[in-house]
């Protein structure tokens, strides 16, 4: 096994950024707010309002900003109305590049709110808001972490950059995606949106299917007289269900990773009530596992769709890809990157905190994909659910915030010292 320690440093450097941060902690929360009240919903995907305030605010810091839209019709192609990537950069010296990403589109708020969404309230230590948790709260993470290296001096290896996308929620593809293919960063190193006491180096893919069944339309009170697009969708549903239930006896070698999963979480259709539907059509999501391919598992989910049409041949069946997103495995460098986070992690939370997978998909993958070891390290507390993270009162317990920015920091700094 290759020697994985990272240098731990212990001078006046580390003093000099406990110190700033320290000292920047109202600030980094009042940041952390500013983004909260900007929506960037997403759908409907009309963030560059968003990528506005936080360009300002990055800029009050003292950073350059370089951003770079998105093209209009490239946005549309991937459900979205606008998008812009923000790219700061601050180089020390000659040494590894380590890219910060989070991102600042959320999903829309829904309903269940006690508190205003964008209201970015601070109740008992939690800052409340669409947001809050996910992932606007790593934008200021990652944006005081690199303060905090500028402000302690003295450094003199490697590049830090800021990558603040806006499309995580619509899979990434004009983000991170769009920013490696375009050669717009090139590093060695990357750290993306994630929670406080956790560093997450593996996460599952996710396949999002399309199935739609088309018959012909008849009156209700003569239905033999039409193709049932609803009868002829029956066989294909329970065909999937039933596949669904050997998933169980597959479980990943990752921990915190599970099984593979597969729900039906839409489904549309029929003319009215009074008529035989002419037209339905559903969607499933699948969630991959580490050790599963996307094309052999779309293959396999389509041969069970194709057998199970034959039962109702009349109506005409059409499979679509919405989304194949690749899971995450670590690649050479990850375990050097991981164990340099759980090392500065230790003495701040005070405990040993774990390297696991979730059984979630982010933009990360991407960064993986170019060849570019990552790990999943931010703020937040212990789980999603903590965060009421996608649900009603999404918070943030600020402590957390200014925790992980130290831990990230230092970590950062031992990662560029070390080379």
């Amino acid at each position: 096994m290759p020697d994985t320690k990272v240098p731990v440093m212990t001078d006046s450097i580390d003093t000099a950024i406990r110190d700033y941060l320290h000292g920047a902690r109202e600030q980094e929360a009042r940041f952390l707010a500013e983004l909260v009240k900007v929506p960037s919903d997403n759908p409907p995907g009309d963030c560059d309002a968003h990528a506005k305030r936080t360009t300002e605010l990055l800029r009050e810091l003292g950073f350059e900003v370089e951003v770079h839209p998105v093209p209009a019709e490239l946005a549309k192609a991937h459900g979205m109305i606008s998008a812009s990537n923000l790219i700061v950069r601050r180089r020390f010296g000659d040494g590894p590049v380590i890219a910060l990403n989070a991102h600042g589109d959320v999903v829309a708020p829904g309903e269940g709110w006690t508190h205003d969404p964008y209201g970015a309230e601070v109740v008992d230590g939690w800052m409340v808001g669409r947001g809050a948790a996910v992932s606007k709260s790593d934008i200021a993470t990652y944006a005081f972490a690199l303060k905090a290296l500028e402000q302690a001096g003295r450094l003199t290896r490697g590049t830090v950059e800021l990558h603040i996308t806006y499309d995580e929620e619509s899979g990434g593809e004009i983000g991170p995606k769009l920013i490696l293919e375009q050669g717009l960063s090139k590093p060695d190193f990357a750290i993306a949106a994630a929670f406080s006491y956790a560093v997450v180096t593996a996460h599952n893919g996710c396949l999002h299917l399309e199935v739609e069944l088309r018959g012909k339309s008849a009156h209700a009170a003569l239905p033999s007289t039409g193709i049932d697009a609803l009868e002829a969708a029956t066989p294909i549903l329970a065909a999937l269900y039933q596949h669904r239930k050997g998933y169980a006896a597959t479980v990943s070698k990752v921990t915190g990773i599970g099984s593979p999963q597969l729900t039906v979480g839409l489904i549309e259709g029929g003319i009215n009530t009074n008529v035989v539907p002419d037209r339905v059509a559903f969607r499933l999501d699948r969630r991959l596992i580490p050790e599963e391919n996307g094309a052999a598992v779309e293959a396999e989910l389509r041969g069970v769709i194709e057998d199970a049409a034959r039962a109702f041949p009349k109506a005409t069946v059409t499979v679509r890809r919405i989304l194949l997103a690749e899971p995450l495995s670590p690649l050479p460098g990850t375990d050097r990157l991981a164990e340099a986070i759980r090392r500065r992690a230790a003495p701040v939370l005070g405990e040993e905190i774990p390297v696991k997978g979730v059984p979630l998909y982010t933009d990360a993958r991407h960064y993986a994909a170019a060849g570019v070891p990552i790990a999943l390290y931010g703020a937040g507390p212990r789980t999603i659910e903590d965060a009421n993270a996608h649900r009603a009162n999404e918070r943030l317990k600020l402590d957390d915030l200014y925790k992980a920015t130290e831990i990230v920091a230092l970590a950062v700094r031992d990662l560029l010292a070390e080379g």
